[in-house]
């Protein structure tokens, strides 16, 4: 078994906000959505082994406890990248083995970006 792709949510019209994180700051590529899909709003993006879905909710509230987690080679560029544009870094220490920190995507859901120590 292996996950596929993790879903996170925006509101209406959150869909730039997360290009901007998602494809601006991590750089994960845009892919279409198949057109029956695509009706329902929404974003996804996919690069080498990750795919996040960003679905529209009506009553949206942004994530602040579940989040995705991304692994990276080269932690310092991209919390360098996400600070230079906008995106507060969180740095956290408490988990053995691993240099990680949080932040907001686009639309406030709480990410979490790490690689080994």
């Amino acid at each position: 078994m292996r996950f596929h792709h993790v879903q996170v949510s925006c509101p209406p019209g959150g869909e730039a906000a997360a290009r901007t994180f998602y494809a601006g700051v991590l750089g994960i590529p845009e892919v279409a959505k198949p057109p029956v899909l695509a009706a329902r709003g929404g974003v996804w993006f996919r690069g080498d082994g990750v795919e996040i879905h960003v679905g529209v909710e009506e009553q949206f509230a942004p994530a602040r406890k579940a989040h995705p987690a991304l692994a990276v080679d080269d932690i310092d560029a991209v919390a360098r990248v996400a600070e230079a544009a906008g995106f507060p870094v969180t740095w956290d220490g408490d988990f053995p083995g691993y240099r990680r920190f949080y932040t907001r995507d686009g639309n406030d859901n709480r990410v979490e970006i790490l690689s080994p120590a």
